[in-house]
């Protein structure tokens, strides 16, 4: 295609949406009614939406080009979705993609949750008002990484669940999730007067692939409830010929130029003549505890997606901005081993976890830039980030002090695994910790199913762990009365492969003392939501002792003065645990790597004093410290100093 012919082509596909509302029509006293009248002059032209005709999308009678970037809302901060909406309009981008998280959005069945950092149409609607196109993938199901894949953990409730197929306890939930997501989601389509142009079908099932009739189901349940605007698949090239679905146009998720063969043999094999499209091309690759820090060369990428854009395609980089796995919404793999997803999705993306630029941004920027054929808007400004003096802990509240101040246990003969927990209004719980005690009368050997780590206490003395490689414990001899605690972690369910009915967590089954199983457990749910902290009010903290007895809560202040700006929390000395600042989760921590700090976001604090609570499981180091650098060994991270000249436009 000749690049003039192109860049002609690639400005009408930066155009901007429409806004999302327009003037009201006004009726006009005639004797016969104008029908034109009422419908709203942006409104006039939205007949067709997103087509795909032939090699190309048509965007009513406009050949369109998708240069989309993944944000997902539930990983920013609400107050900087502006930010990170700009800097992907001021990269070249026309649209943008996200997922929909099915288990925050219904934590408990039939109460949903759409405010603050999960409200949805605010973020669509920004988005729009940004000049931003929008391709939701809604699911049920969508990996990302996040727990479970995104579907609540109520649904293990049922011990004969069939996740991602058409059981019939699973439809009937999506069925009515759906009836309420959809409500909020149709009148944002294009159709409507919307940004939304695509609408995903559920994502990347030929990779999983166990119901022939699942995926015809999600594409009627979603027509059925008013979606109107084209339908996609995504899948990568183990699943694509088994993710496509009859009237849905098929696209396809890769990471490098090798397996651009795909974009054409695949796509073509599976749905003929078509318009191609990379759903997802992987800017980076998200990172596990243990493991190393994944980074991607920034000219790899740049690479990449010239070789797409030149083949043809249209493209999504996944992820533009990753953000954070705030709380514990990380998710985990489980083929050979199983690993578990660190508190950052910084994902090595095109902006780092702070919304910063990086090298991929100025390469991308450059290259989308030349063929748009039209000026870019500025970059903004990057947001300050500051240090802090260390902080340390002053007041000490060990775990076992705590228990007191819960209530009465759950008791019961057999111990309950954490999904099956008579809380939450009998949904069960979804994260966090989940503590077991019984008696014993006997030393011996402990065994049992342990998900996914449970650290094993006699009395109140640590004696190890049993996860998924350890699974027998030897339990020493100790006079007097005896009490077995295990504190078990949800360190996160499976996202993605073959084994996700089988994400219930804490103790699953039997816990055994030389092979009897021991009875009547005392049950404790540790789920460390800020109403479980309300429990501690002044009077339950102590003078930190010389030497603190664990598990234990630590609190502190951290005092501003100034305006408050986005920092990082690094924890030296400390080794595995979660800091909550003024009742927010900001994620686990664990000295394993490859992980060093947690990103603190500005909005989070205030001027004056906040409060500081860090659970730590083993081992307290002697202070808190705050700095402006992430220390992820990130590839290529931008220098602010240098961004005036990089950016020539600042």
């Amino acid at each position: 295609m000749p690049s003039a012919v192109l860049a002609l082509l690639l400005a009408a596909a930066l155009a901007c949406p429409s806004p999302a509302a327009g003037p009201r029509a006004e009726e006009r006293p005639l004797p016969r009614l104008d029908w034109s009248t009422l419908v709203p002059l942006w409104l006039r032209h939205r007949h067709l939406g997103l087509q795909a005709k032939g090699w190309n999308f048509m965007l009513e009678d406009s050949t369109f080009w998708i240069f989309g970037g993944s944000i997902h809302y539930f990983r920013v901060p609400k107050e900087y979705w502006r930010d990170r909406l700009l800097k992907m309009k001021a990269c070249g981008l026309n649209t943008l993609t996200t997922y929909v998280p099915w288990n925050l959005h219904e934590p408990e069945r039939g109460k949903f949750d759409f405010s603050g950092n999960l409200d949805l149409e605010a973020f669509i609607l920004m988005a729009s008002e940004i000049g931003l196109w929008v391709i939701l993938r809604p699911g049920p199901y969508i990996c990302s990484e996040i727990d479970l894949g995104g579907l609540p953990s109520w649904l293990l409730q049922d011990p004969g669940m069939r996740l991602r197929t058409t059981y019939k306890g699973f439809t009937e939930a999506v069925d009515l999730y759906f009836d309420h997501l959809m409500s909020r989601v149709v009148p944002l389509q294009y159709k409507r007067g919307g940004p939304i142009i695509a609408v995903q079908v559920e994502n990347e099932y030929g990779s999983y692939n166990k119901d022939p009739a699942y995926m015809p189901y999600v594409k009627k349940a979603l027509e059925d409830r008013g979606i109107v605007e084209l339908l996609l698949t995504s899948d990568n090239k183990d699943g694509l010929s088994k993710g496509i679905v009859h009237g849905v146009l098929a696209t396809i998720n890769l990471q490098s130029t090798h397996e651009l063969q795909l974009l054409t043999t695949f796509l073509f094999n599976v749905q003929g003549t078509q318009p191609k499209m990379v759903m997802e091309y992987w800017t980076g690759w998200f990172d596990s505890w243990g493991g190393p820090h994944n980074i991607l060369d920034s000219s790899e990428v740049l690479k990449t997606v010239s070789a797409i854009v030149d083949a043809g395609s249209s493209i999504n980089l996944y992820m533009f901005h990753g953000g954070t796995n705030f709380g514990f919404m990380n998710g985990a793999m489980h083929f050979h081993d199983y690993k578990s997803d660190v508190t950052s999705y910084d994902y090595d993306a095109v902006l780092t976890e702070a919304g910063d630029y990086t090298a991929k941004y100025m390469k991308l920027r450059d290259f989308f830039g030349s063929i748009s054929g039209i000026p870019l808007p500025p970059p903004p400004d990057l947001i300050p980030k500051m240090s802090h003096e260390p902080i340390t802990p002053v007041l000490y509240l060990s775990l076992w002090d705590a228990l007191k101040y819960m209530g009465e246990p759950i008791k019961s003969e057999k111990p309950i695994n954490m999904e099956n927990l008579p809380v939450n209004g009998g949904n069960g719980q979804s994260f966090g910790y989940i503590l077991y005690e019984t008696n014993i009368a006997s030393s011996g050997i402990l065994s049992g199913r342990v998900r996914d780590r449970g650290q094993v206490f006699v009395n109140t003395v640590s004696i190890g762990f049993l996860d998924y490689k350890t699974t027998k414990i030897a339990v020493p001899l100790i006079q007097g009365y005896t009490v077995l605690r295990i504190l078990v972690e949800n360190r996160g369910r499976v996202n993605y492969g073959e084994n996700i009915d089988d994400q219930r967590k804490g103790l699953i089954g039997n816990l055994y003392l030389n092979d009897s199983p021991l009875k009547k457990f005392r049950i404790y749910s540790l789920d460390m939501k800020k109403s479980f902290f309300q429990r501690f009010g002044p009077d339950k903290w102590s003078s930190l002792p010389e030497t603190p007895t664990f598990p234990a809560f630590f609190l502190s202040s951290l005092s501003i003065t100034s305006t408050p700006c986005d920092t990082f929390l690094k924890l030296e000395g400390w080794e595995k645990g979660v800091v909550f600042i003024n009742g927010q989760n900001l994620g686990r921590y664990w000295n394993i790597g490859p992980q060093k700090t947690l990103y603190l976001p500005g909005p989070w604090l205030s001027s004056g004093i906040n409060q500081v609570i860090v659970f730590e499981e083993m081992m307290a180091g002697p202070a808190l410290q705050f700095t402006e650098s992430p220390h992820l060994g990130r590839n290529q991270y931008i220098n602010p100093a240098l961004l005036p000249r990089l950016l020539g436009c600042l």
